[in-house]
């Protein structure tokens, strides 16, 4: 289904569009639009499931045991001598 609204442009926006028309690259400012659309609602949902994967891992980390700063440390140095 196609619904059709009024948009505003300035003016650099409406000649870059009508360029990509010009080229080719699109058949319709319309199309450039949609294009543009599509490509934010993407960026948008890929940007919501990074967020939603790291506040898994932040959940993860926080449920599993506690380790001091110091015992991390050492447990830091002991591996570095062991590869060194």
């Amino acid at each position: 289904m196609t619904v059709k609204t009024t948009i505003s442009l300035t003016d650099e926006q409406d000649a870059y569009a009508r360029t990509l028309v010009a080229e080719g690259r699109y058949p319709s400012v319309s199309a450039v639009l949609q294009r543009g659309l599509e490509m934010l609602r993407r960026d948008n949902e890929t940007h919501s499931a990074e967020i939603q994967a790291l506040q898994a891992l932040i959940d993860e980390r926080r449920s599993g045991p506690f380790v001091p700063l110091e015992e991390s440390e050492e447990e830091f140095v002991a591996a570095i001598d062991r590869e060194g």
